[in-house]
């Protein structure tokens, strides 16, 4: 799943999971891959990387960090009130004094407002995996947080891999494609051919430039990375905000390390069953954008006084395929063709938040004024790295973590079956994926059994949006049934809009700023009534294109 953030996003900024399809796949049992046990050296290392963290931790004193906080580097762009350090890690935590990485880590202290005491350390992960979370700081001045940041420090960092945090890349940023790129509806077995030879150049390519450190991009290493940025932080208990991918990796840190968790807030969740850790999971991705494309269409339909776009869900349909023809023809702004109309509108199916916007660009296209649209999905070329990093790191996270599918006939029976009824996002998903048919390392993991720790957990707090597509709404019933009788699911029933934290419902902000500030959950399941459609823009009130979508744009 992979996700990125903005500098102003909001908490749940989490989105771009980009699975596929299931299948005969090797399953793993449910069990994990690494045990608890001290005596694994992966785990031994982590535990001795831990306690060297915590004894520097304590030696420094001054608000309970080990970390070495200043002032960030220009490159982070961040305001002089946050402050950043770097973390060093194993590469290998069998190797605890082998070769180091570093991580960079991101702090604004808590305000203490209104005398509130100090609770310790709220640490983000914002999903991906390839998602950088070092602008979560700037989320403690947004409305509806004062709260909580007056009683915790709010901490971001870069996961391994991301960012300036031991940075990964597979192709030359400069060599990707620019536009247009031209998706054809139903892949012949020439252009599937051709991913095929792609998705096998990408695989070498990552290769090529990590070295021997590829095996080592791994959600189990990134658990140990946040065991030893807790202890850094000079917490004994991690308090954590994991969204999309953040959610799966919360739940593997709770597994390996139960007695290390205070309070989680888990938000849109991937469902963490072993075997449908990452492949089949996809199935259930593609068939809820399925869903989500078809609610951003009634929408649309209901607003056809609006937007002129037709008055059915299957008239829009018409009206984005007739886009969909035009651009194949004549890419819009000379870079806009069917792919990138396709990544646009993906948006669609993770927030409601841009759908003014996306009729707006299509009303106005079939208009005759291709402007709009070749402003809101025309590729940003300032942001080629940042994106063939994020791409990388999920790349290499997924195919490391899970076995896979060798054998393209799998891939492409599961896919063409899936795509009969769920065509809107199968295909593209299957072929981000691919490079993990041809994936170049001998040993992948075998996905934790979360749940299997020997202990119970505290309460933990899992939230999910019932429609949400990139995360469907089964995978948080799982999570919750794994997480244990201590754990509670609000859910926002009737929404779908992925990352349901931190301002678009008051309700499930309420259950959370109390459950991080007293430990208290509203009980096994409660419900919060769905956050308001948004109205749709007016093409002749000008301000179409120009509002700010709440969460950052899909990549």
């Amino acid at each position: 799943m992979r996700t990125r953030t903005t500098r102003q996003g909001s908490v749940a900024a989490a989105l771009l999971l980009a699975l596929c399809a299931p299948t005969a796949v090797a399953a793993p049992v449910d069990s994990a891959v690494e045990s608890a046990d001290a005596s694994s050296a992966e785990s031994a290392g982590a535990a001795l990387v831990a306690r060297r963290a915590a004894l520097a931790a304590a030696s420094r004193g001054g608000g309970g960090a080990g970390l070495d906080f200043r002032a960030c580097p220009a490159v982070e762009d961040l305001p002089s009130r946050v402050r950043c350090a770097t973390l060093r890690v194993p590469l290998d935590y069998a190797r605890p004094d082998g070769p180091q990485i570093s991580l960079t880590v991101s702090r604004a202290a808590a305000t203490g407002a209104g005398g509130a005491a100090r609770q310790g350390a709220l640490v983000q992960n914002p999903g991906g995996p390839g998602a950088s979370g070092m602008y979560f700081p700037l989320v403690a001045d947004l409305p509806g947080w004062e709260r909580i940041a007056a009683a915790y420090d709010f901490v971001g960092y870069a996961p391994r891999g991301v960012g300036r945090s031991a940075p990964l890349s597979c192709t030359d940023p400069a060599a990707r494609p620019r536009g247009p790129v031209q998706e054809p509806v139903h892949p012949s077995p020439a252009y599937k051919a051709e991913r095929l030879a792609q998705a096998r150049a990408y695989a070498n390519g990552c290769a090529r430039r990590a070295g021997a450190a590829l095996p080592y991009y791994t959600t189990l290493n990134n658990a140990r990375d946040l065991h030893v940025l807790r202890a850094a932080l000079g917490e004994e208990r991690l308090t954590l905000m994991g969204a999309s991918y953040g959610t799966y990796l919360g739940a593997v840190y709770a597994t390996l390390h139960p007695g290390h968790v205070r309070r989680m807030v888990l938000d849109s969740a991937v469902d963490p069953d072993p075997r449908r850790v990452w492949y089949r999971n996809n199935l259930d991705q593609a068939r809820g954008f399925e869903g989500r494309w078809h609610d951003f269409r009634a929408w649309v339909a209901r607003h056809h006084g609006t937007y002129g776009l037709g008055t059915t869900p299957a008239a829009v349909q018409a009206a984005y395929e007739r886009v969909r023809d035009a651009v194949a023809r004549t890419p819009a702004g000379g870079n806009v063709g069917t792919g990138e109309l396709r990544a646009a509108f993906l948006q669609a199916a993770y927030y409601d938040d841009v759908w003014p916007d996306r009729a707006a660009a299509l009303a106005a296209f079939l208009r005759g004024d291709p402007s709009l649209l070749a402003a809101q999905a025309a590729p940003d070329p300032a942001s080629a790295a940042e994106a063939e990093n994020a791409t990388a790191v999920y790349t290499a996270v997924l195919c490391n973590d899970a076995p896979w599918p060798a054998d393209w006939a799998t891939w492409d029976r599961d896919n063409t079956e899936l795509a009969r009824t769920a065509p809107f996002e199968t295909w593209a998903n299957a072929f981000l994926n691919l490079p993990c048919a041809s994936w170049p390392v001998r040993a992948r993991q075998a996905p934790v059994a979360v749940g299997s720790q020997p202990e119970r957990l505290p309460r933990t707090l899992v939230v999910a949006a019932e429609r949400d597509g990139a995360t469907p709404y089964p995978g948080a019933l799982e999570l919750q049934r794994r997480l244990g009788a201590g754990s509670s699911l609000v859910t926002e029933t009737g929404a779908g809009s992925h990352g349901v934290v931190g301002g678009r419902n008051d309700c499930v902000d309420r259950h959370v700023e109390r459950y991080l500030l007293t430990g208290a959950t509203p009980g096994w399941r409660v419900t919060c009534t769905p956050h308001p459609e948004p109205a749709p823009v007016s093409l002749d009130d000008g301000a179409a294109g120009a509002r700010r979508a709440l969460l950052p744009p899909v990549v």
